[in-house]
């Protein structure tokens, strides 16, 4: 019976593991895909400005 106190762990995991994927994959896209998009839109043209502004300031 080592062998199975042996494979319970590495099979509990994985199939955790499997159920986060399937999580991830079902709450890709849907109704607040739009607004999440925006949202990272918007935070990487704010990092792109402050990034412009301490270069026009160094030159």
């Amino acid at each position: 019976m080592d062998y199975v106190s042996a494979l319970v762990p590495p099979v509990v995991m994985a199939l955790f593991f499997v159920g986060v994927v399937r999580v991830i994959v079902k709450t890709q896209g849907g109704a607040a895909k739009a607004k999440e998009d925006a949202a990272v839109d918007a935070a990487l043209a704010r990092s792109e400005g402050v990034h412009q502004a301490s270069v026009a300031r160094d030159a």
